[in-house]
């Protein structure tokens, strides 16, 4: 497949002229040559499975060939996306103002300060990514918003995000906070410990506070007839993603769900993401089959 990039799909992925907002937090920007452009980075593939423009052509390669042996990748991007938004009005709605939003993106509207704040105007939110290009877009589209901030940081380094002078201007550890982790951890290899790294998260925060995860898996839909594995169009989406700034490693809802560690699931659970708590439609089986992200939330108590 070329690397001719297609149109945004869905006007709600555009992003919007923002209000007469109050400063956030002031961010620095970053110069052409301290953008690596010579590897694929997820998150502007990423950007590409959602129509976005904020990529290069090295990302745009790199997706169109994840395409070409997984068409559905792009229905599984939006379904991920559509599970952030639902899952950031129910920790809103338990009455969480502060969010920390780790391995952001590029932003991709509406983002998540734009849609806790249509149900709570005060809720503060701290965007964290390791692409230099996020940030250069953040500091446009995120961080020219009161009560935002955003932090430049891996999530490898857990420690050093929760002490970065950002996060601790914006956000207040004796208050419940929502970490959201979403299509984030797969990129972490077993030996790089994605549980150790919640869990120094988790310490951090009080009771009351919540996890929004979502992970990629390579398994079939269980409620799927015949559904199964697709080892050659997994093998290729991997081979991909080995030329990228991080690997892919997908794994097992028995896998994903000890890296709730201290965070008791809310129903439904650990899900494929259109089935946590739909707020429309179910898809049926075969296009679950094809969703290839599990989704869910846990409160700390």
């Amino acid at each position: 497949m070329s690397g001719q990039q297609l149109p945004p799909e869905n006007e709600e992925f555009e992003v919007p002229e923002f209000g007469p907002y109050a400063p956030g937090p002031e961010h620095t920007g970053f110069s052409a040559e301290e953008i690596d452009t010579s590897r694929p980075h997820p998150a502007r593939m990423y950007d590409y499975y959602l129509g976005g423009w904020d990529n290069y052509e090295v990302d745009r390669v790199a997706a169109g060939r994840v395409i070409e042996v997984h068409p559905q990748v792009r229905l599984s991007a939006r379904a991920n996306r559509a599970f952030l938004r639902r899952a950031v009005r129910t920790v809103v709605g338990a009455g969480v103002r502060q969010l920390i939003d780790l391995g952001t993106g590029i932003p991709t509207s509406p983002n998540t300060h734009e849609v806790a704040r249509e149900a709570a105007p005060d809720c503060r939110v701290v965007y964290v990514d390791n692409d230099p290009i996020v940030a250069t877009h953040a500091g446009a589209r995120l961080t020219n918003t009161e009560r935002t901030g955003f932090v430049l940081g891996d999530v490898r380094d857990p420690k050093a995000i929760l002490d970065h002078p950002v996060v601790r201007e914006l956000i207040d550890f004796d208050e419940p906070v929502a970490l959201l982790l979403v299509a984030v951890l797969h990129f972490l290899r077993d030996a790089e410990d994605p549980a150790g790294v919640i869990a120094t998260l988790a310490e951090a925060l009080p009771a009351g506070s919540h996890l929004v995860l979502s992970h990629a898996t390579g398994e079939p839909y269980e409620g799927y007839p015949g559904g199964r594995t697709d080892e050659v169009a997994r093998a290729g989406v991997e081979d991909v993603y080995k030329s990228a700034t991080a690997s892919l490693n997908l794994r097992s809802k028995a896998g994903i769900e000890p890296l709730f560690g201290p965070f008791t699931l809310l129903d439904p659970g650990v899900v494929r993401v259109p089935l946590w708590r739909p707020d429309g439609p179910v898809p049926d089986a075969e296009e679950l089959n094809n969703t290839i992200f599990y989704g869910g939330v846990g409160r700390k108590d």
